[in-house]
């Protein structure tokens, strides 16, 4: 999806299109929107709008840059995590395609979000964000039918949005991540830039109580250790050189079965009790997952090219960031105020 350097942000449009969306309970088309207002605006001039150039996480840094100023804190934490908006019916390209869903255990069709997020006391602002990429054409051996597959992995997506948080000098100290984001790579890649790693881990990995283990390479299981409530234990990774605490919370499952967290984290000033805590903010982004499939109209775009379907994605992260500011205002949630704008 190639961008247009030389096309400017189209501020009122974009305005527009993201009220549109924040205001839609159903499909938003260009059409619909012009509609809406009594033809005043054309619907070829919101289609030339979503086609003229490609907005990318550089310009929605350009937009919330001035409130992340106003409200960021040290303590701050950066949150990443992807989630997938279906597209069964839509012809693939390099954004729509075919992504494996971990919350469904299948490969679903779609476009696939990777969000870095930034969450304080104050509020939660969408910071970056990348669309995964399927942009190399190849051939099934096995089945010989056409495939595709990306040149960037998802980790180092991760990366690069955790470096363009620095490289924008946002205060944050902790980035928070899930089990699927937490490759010895990724806690290497934070702790050498100055931050703080707070990631779900599984309980395969392998670890060493001491150094001297590690350097003897006697490794044995996570799951294995015996771990007492709220302690968290000093430990080495296979593979990493730093020290780490990990703490396990035994949880209950909707079904009521039993589901064990590992949570490891590099600062080991922590108590175990305050590395749960700080991970629990996680949960901030599958909260914003929701919001920007339920109320900024993420799914609903019938959009057909490479270029409309970024931009409609672009417009629901920025919707979702002047929602959040309205909820913040006026002490709503989401769907209050949704159902505000409805009524």
């Amino acid at each position: 999806m190639p961008s247009s350097p030389m096309v400017p942000m189209n501020i009122p449009m974009l305005d527009l299109y993201s009220d549109y969306l924040m205001s839609s309970f159903s499909y938003t088309t260009a059409t619909g929107l012009s509609a809406l207002l009594d033809n005043e605006i054309s619907h070829d001039k919101v289609t030339r709008f979503l086609s003229a150039r490609s907005y990318t996480s550089k310009d929605l840094w350009k937009l919330v840059k001035p409130v992340v100023r106003s409200i960021e804190t040290e303590d701050g934490s950066l949150i990443l995590d992807d989630t997938i908006e279906e597209k069964p019916y839509t012809d693939e390209n390099e954004i729509v395609a075919w992504h494996f869903d971990h919350s469904k255990g299948r490969n679903v069709k779609g476009i696939n979000i990777l969000s870095g997020i930034y969450r304080n006391e104050n509020g939660t602002i969408p910071l970056a964000f990348e669309l995964v990429k399927k942009d190399v054409e190849y051939v099934d051996e096995a089945t010989g039918q056409k495939r595709r597959r990306s040149s960037m992995n998802k980790n180092e997506y991760f990366r690069h949005i955790v470096q363009a948080s620095m490289r924008n000098a946002v205060k944050f100290n902790r980035v928070l991540a899930d089990i699927w984001f937490s490759s010895k790579d990724n806690m290497r890649y934070i702790v050498q830039n100055g931050k703080h790693f707070v990631f779900a881990v599984k309980e395969n990995r392998l670890i060493s109580l001491s150094r001297e283990d590690k350097q003897q390479g006697v490794f044995q299981n996570l799951g294995s250790l015996p771990f007492q409530e709220n302690e968290a234990l000093l430990c080495f990774f296979k593979g990493l050189d730093i020290p780490v605490l990990v703490i396990r919370k035994v949880f209950t499952n909707q079904d009521g079965s039993a589901g064990i967290l590992y949570v490891a984290t590099s600062d080991t000033d922590l108590p175990g009790a305050g590395i749960l805590e700080i991970y629990q903010k996680r949960w901030s982004i599958e909260e914003y997952h929701r919001s920007i499939k339920s109320h900024t109209g993420l799914e609903l775009s019938p959009a057909k090219t490479l270029r409309t379907q970024g931009n409609h994605c672009f417009a629901s992260l920025y919707a979702y960031f002047k929602l959040e500011r309205l909820s913040q205002a006026h002490q709503l949630n989401h769907f209050a105020l949704k159902t505000k704008l409805l009524k």
